[in-house]
């Protein structure tokens, strides 16, 4: 680990940048989220526009069929009162039943007044009265004297509000205009069944100038109050016309979206909509507010983030937690590493310690078997001198022929003591298992002689190769046949060690069966510390620390093999060792 020094401490900087990085993931996540809100925000606003946009149009042309529609019954009444025989009786002097006619048609028609005017435009009769008012030079009656039909809006001074005139040619007999019938039709009558009605709609003129609308502060707003359109018919007195509402314009995406400052009935952000209405002359208008959308955009926005947040958020316990397993797991590999480098010493002592136990507890018998060769050799070399001196060479000869025999004898004994004492470092070989066999044997019979156990083991007649180790296979072998021994130690009948071989496939079984008492707990016989060997009052007798079985598990695990002990029906207990054999083992490697 690098440290540095730093105000007296050490910084680990792997874990000062780690906690860098970790802080800049976050931060990045962070500024991702925050643009993809914006995104989804966005996204979501231009949506719900396009909503509000359709249902804005379709709002706004609904409140301009309603208007055209009203005033469109105006404009009929017109027409048809035109071709009243009562008011060609008046065109022609005959004003007798003029007035009641139009007083009953305005009352039932709820106009504001209707009125026959003459060529001239003087007007001749009228539902309020009679008036001296002259409409020559008007456009409405200028265009009803054309043939067509004049319409007309004005703040009315004889009226004292705001009307619509619909002027409708009356024609005489020879065919040329002779008069016609002017409907006065009364703004407020018409805007009272939708006042304050939502969405925001207002109608202007060709001067700009708001003339109905179902918001009464919008009324006589005019864009232009300086330079009216010259080919404009519409007169105003400058006093009744006011600024237009001060706003702002952004374009969305074509989209016109006013900020309105100062009205108190206008959204103060909304979406305005045009529909142009040539039948009344005049321009229809809608302000959609625009609130609604941006808090439909605003809660996208949020849900997003809060999905990504609490995601994001699951992501990084996740994440720290499995760097904190990690972790852990580093250690605690690292512990795992040096416990078991720990414990294989362990063991590699404990088997040690076991062979050298074994020698120990076979070293009367070892030493007889050394001792009476040696015996041998004194005497026979005792006797050979003798036979020399008296010329008897060819006897000489033989006891030193029985004495080189005695000591190759000799030798394989402490050969494989040697062996058997000594730490195996070598992996795993091919190792011949009847040379093993044979080596354990040749240690262990002197025990077996003091003892009275007959071992039988019939060499095979080809080698048998097994992949192991060949000491610390021998190691396994000697516990075998040492313990059948123990559990044997001091039975008056026949004490019996039979030691077998078998190929199947690619295994090779081993079995070393007694004919003790058999074991009285076959699950727990290589579970360590556990011995059935019991030690006497004396402190004579078999003394065992139950780890032989338990060792002999692990070496043979380490060879890829399987150690089993059982009672056998005949009585006394057979251990099968199971290992694989060399030639299949290879074959296996080199495919």
């Amino acid at each position: 680990m690098v440290s540095g020094l730093c105000k007296g401490g050490f910084v680990d900087w792997p874990m000062l940048n780690a906690l860098k990085l970790r802080i800049l993931a976050v931060v990045a996540f962070l500024v991702a989220v925050a643009v993809l809100s914006l995104g989804v925000g966005w996204f979501g606003y231009m949506s719900a526009l396009d909503q509000l946009e359709q249902r804005g149009r379709s709002d706004l042309a609904l409140a301009s069929d309603r208007l055209t529609g009203e005033l469109g019954r105006y404009r009929e009444l017109a027409v048809l009162l035109a071709d009243h025989p009562v008011v060609a009786a008046t065109l022609a002097g005959d004003r007798g039943d003029a007035a009641d006619l139009l007083r009953e048609t305005a009352d039932k028609t709820g106009s504001l007044d209707i009125l026959v005017v003459s060529q001239m435009g003087r007007e001749l009769a009228s539902a309020s009265g009679s008036s001296a008012e002259n409409h020559a030079s008007q456009p409405y009656f200028t265009r009803a004297s054309d043939g067509a039909i004049g319409l007309y809006h004005l703040v009315h001074d004889r009226y004292g509000q705001r009307t619509f005139l619909f002027a409708a040619p009356v024609f005489s007999d020879a065919g040329p205009v002779s008069g016609a019938v002017i409907v006065v039709v009364n703004i407020d009558a018409v805007e009272a069944v939708w006042r304050g009605a939502r969405p925001t709609v207002f109608f202007t003129d060709e001067l700009g100038v708001a003339f109905i609308s179902n918001r009464s502060e919008l009324l006589f707003m005019a864009r232009d109050l300086v330079d009216p359109p010259r080919t404009s018919t519409v007169d105003y007195n400058a006093d009744i016309l006011r600024p237009f509402m001060t706003h702002t314009v952004q374009n969305q995406q074509g989209r016109a979206v006013w900020s309105v400052e100062g009205q108190r009935y206008v959204p103060r952000t909304a979406l305005h909509l045009t529909l142009p209405l040539p039948v009344i002359q005049m321009t229809g208008e809608a302000l959609m507010d625009v609130a609604p959308a941006r808090t439909f955009a605003r809660l996208q926005a949020g849900a997003a983030a809060a999905i990504c947040l609490a995601f994001g958020a699951m992501l990084f316990l996740a994440t720290e937690r499995r760097r904190t397993l990690a972790d852990a797991n580093i250690r605690l590999e690292a512990a795992v590493e040096a416990r078991t480098a720990e414990l294989t010493k362990a063991q590699s002592d404990l088997v040690q310690a076991g062979k050298l136990s074994a020698l120990g507890q076979m070293s009367a018998g070892i030493s007889h078997e050394l001792n009476q060769p040696l015996m041998a050799i004194r005497s026979y070399a005792e006797n050979g001198e003798a036979f020399l001196e008296r010329g008897k060479t060819d006897i000489a000869g033989q006891n030193l022929s029985r004495i080189a025999e005695l000591a190759r004898r000799m030798g394989r004994i402490i050969r494989n003591l040697r062996a058997f004492a000594k730490q195996e470092s070598e992996g795993m070989t091919d190792v011949d298992l009847a040379s093993v066999i044979a080596a354990v044997l040749e240690i262990t019979q002197a025990r077996a002689r003091a003892g009275g156990v007959d071992i039988i083991w019939d060499t095979p007649e080809t080698p048998i190769t097994v992949r192991g180790g060949e000491v610390r296979l021998q190691q396994v072998v000697l516990n075998l046949v040492t313990n059948a021994m123990d559990a044997m130690e001091g039975q008056t009948f026949t004490q019996r060690i039979e030691i077998d071989t078998d190929r199947s496939g690619a295994r090779v079984d081993l079995y070393v069966r007694d004919t003790g008492p058999g074991l009285s707990e076959p699950d727990r016989i290589f579970d360590p510390f556990y011995s059935t060997k019991q030690v006497t009052s004396d402190g004579t007798g078999q003394d065992g620390m139950g780890l032989g079985l338990s060792i002999s598990y692990g070496l043979v695990q380490s060879f890829g093999g399987i150690i089993r002990g059982r009672n056998h029906p005949a009585g006394g207990a057979v251990f099968t060792v199971t290992l694989d054999a060399a030639d299949v083992a290879r074959s296996e490697a080199a495919a």
